[in-house]
C-alpha cells in the first residue's frame, strides 16, 4: 500500500539548471565552494528586492514600509534593505546599531519590545530613535533618563488591542499579553505624555504574525484603523504615525498556500479612502520581517553519512537544530511538520527515496526532515532547507554542544 504524503507549495523562487539549484545566479555547488564549508545560510538579494517591489505594487502608495530586523539582522541584509524600505524596527541595542550604520534617519527607526533596560533606553534616547513604549513604568523610566541626559525623547505608545489577528501563527494582542498597554489605559497614558512634554510620534498596534489568510488580515486592518481613529480623537497631542504592525505570512508546510497580497492591498485602499479624511496628515506604517526575507533564504548542509535502521533511511548531515531550530520543529510548532527540503545538487533526479534528514547532535530532536520523499542522496550531497531567510540562525541555540556556527552570505 502506497502512503500518500502531502506536498509543499512549489518552491519556484530559485532556478534549477543542470539538476542543480541556483542562488543569486550561482550554482549551489559553486556557491558552496565559494563559501568554503558547510553548513551555511545563503540569501538572494534579488529575491529580497523583488519582494519589496511586489509590496510597493500591491499596497497603497500611502503605506510606509518598515523592515522588522528581528526576522534577519545580518548586517549585509539590513544594509541592502536600507535602500529599499522607509524605516526599520529593532528589538535591541545590537539591532539598533546595525540599523543606524545603514544611514537610515533615526526618526525612521523604532525600538519595540518589553523589558528594555536602562542602558538600552539611554542609547535609544541619545540616538533619537522612536521608542515604542510597552508600559506606564517604561514611560516614567524614559522621562527620568531624558531629564538626566538633557534630551527630549521621541516615543510611541504600543497598544495591546482588544482584538486579535485570527488564524495567526503567533498572537500578539487581544488578550493578557506582555506586549503593549491595554487599550483602555492608553488615553490616560497619552494625557501623561502630553503633560511631560515628550515628543509623541504615534501609535503602534500589532495583534499577530505569520498569517496566510487575507480575510483575517483584512479584518485586523479594519479594526486597527478604527481603533487608531478613536485614539487620535481622544489624544491631547497630535499623532503623526500609525504603525499597523505586519502579520503577513509565508507558506512553510504541506497544504499551505501563499497569502493573497493583492486582496490585502485592495482592502487597505478601500479603508484609506473611507478613513483618511478623519486622519489628515497621518503616516501609515506596515512593518514586515518574515514576509520580506523568509523566502529569499536557504540553509545548506552536507550529507556526512547514510544509514539504514529497521528499514528507514537516515541522511546524517553536518547541520541541524543548533543552526535552524525552526526547521527542526522546536520553534513554536505543536505538531511537527516538515519545511520544504530538497537535495540541492540533485533537484530533478528521477531516482527518489523516502528518507529522514538528521543532524550531528546527540538528541532525537535534531531532525530537519522526517520521512520525506527526496532525490536519492549520497555522502557529500547538499541538503537545502527552503524558507530559511527569517528566524533561522539568530533564532537557534548555536552554543548547544559547541559546534561551530554556520556562515551567512548575501549573493
Amino acid at each position: 500500500m502506497t502512503v500518500m504524503r502531502p506536498k509543499h507549495a512549489p518552491m519556484t523562487q530559485f532556478p534549477v539548471q543542470n539538476n542543480c539549484l541556483h542562488v543569486g545566479g550561482i550554482s549551489l555547488v559553486r556557491l558552496t565552494q565559494r563559501v568554503g564549508k558547510t553548513p551555511f545560510y545563503a540569501y538572494d538579494r534579488q529575491l529580497i528586492t523583488e519582494r519589496v517591489h511586489l509590496l510597493r505594487h500591491c499596497l497603497p502608495e500611502e503605506i510606509h514600509l518598515h523592515y522588522a530586523m528581528k526576522a534577519n539582522p545580518m548586517p549585509a541584509v539590513v544594509q541592502h534593505l536600507a535602500g529599499l524600505v522607509d524605516g526599520m524596527d529593532v528589538a535591541s541595542v545590537g539591532e539598533m546599531k546595525v540599523a543606524l550604520d545603514t544611514g537610515i534617519p533615526p526618526d525612521r527607526i523604532s525600538f519595540a519590545g518589553p523589558g528594555k533596560n536602562e542602558h538600552e533606553l539611554a542609547c535609544a534616547i541619545a540616538a533619537g530613535i522612536v521608542i515604542s513604549m510597552e508600559s506606564e513604568r517604561e514611560l516614567e523610566r524614559i522621562t527620568t533618563l531624558a531629564e538626566q541626559m538633557g534630551i527630549c525623547p521621541t516615543v510611541a505608545v504600543r497598544v495591546n488591542p482588544d482584538f486579535e489577528l485570527k488564524s495567526s501563527g503567533m498572537k500578539m494582542g487581544g488578550e493578557a499579553k506582555q506586549f503593549g498597554i491595554d487599550v483602555e489605559r492608553v488615553p490616560a497614558m497619552l494625557t501623561r505624555i502630553s503633560k511631560l512634554g515628550l515628543d509623541l510620534e504615534g501609535l503602534h498596534i500589532f495583534c499577530g504574525s505569520q498569517n496566510l489568510k487575507a480575510g483575517a488580515i483584512q479584518d485586523a486592518h479594519d479594526k486597527t484603523l478604527q481603533l487608531g481613529l478613536q485614539l487620535v480623537q481622544v489624544s491631547p497631542i497630535p499623532i503623526r504615525t500609525l504603525n499597523m504592525g505586519g502579520g503577513f505570512g509565508v507558506p512553510y508546510f504541506p497544504g499551505e498556500k501563499p497569502l493573497d497580497l493583492v486582496a490585502v492591498g485592495k482592502n487597505l485602499q478601500r479603508l484609506f479612502s473611507e478613513i483618511k479624511p478623519d486622519l489628515p496628515g497621518i503616516r501609515f506604517v506596515i512593518e514586515l520581517g518574515r514576509y520580506i526575507v523568509a523566502e529569499a533564504g536557504i540553509y545548506v548542509c552536507r550529507v556526512l553519512d547514510k544509514k539504514l535502521s529497521k528499514g528507514r533511511v537516515f541522511l546524517v548531515t553536518d547541520g541541524g537544530l543548533h543552526h535552524h531550530l525552526a526547521a527542526s520543529g522546536n520553534f513554536g510548532q505543536v505538531i511537527r511538520k516538515n519545511y520544504p527540503v530538497i537535495v540541492g545538487n540533485k533537484v530533478e533526479s528521477s531516482e527518489t527515496e523516502v528518507a529522514s534528514v538528521v543532524g550531528p547532535l546527540c538528541t532525537p530532536l535534531d531532525l530537519l526532515a522526517d520521512q520525506m520523499e527526496l532525490s536519492k542522496a549520497d555522502i557529500g550531497d547538499l541538503i537545502v532547507v527552503f524558507q530559511s531567510g527569517a528566524y533561522g540562525l539568530t533564532a537557534s541555540p548555536t552554543a548547544f554542544l559547541s559546534h561551530p556556527e554556520p556562515l551567512e552570505v548575501l549573493v
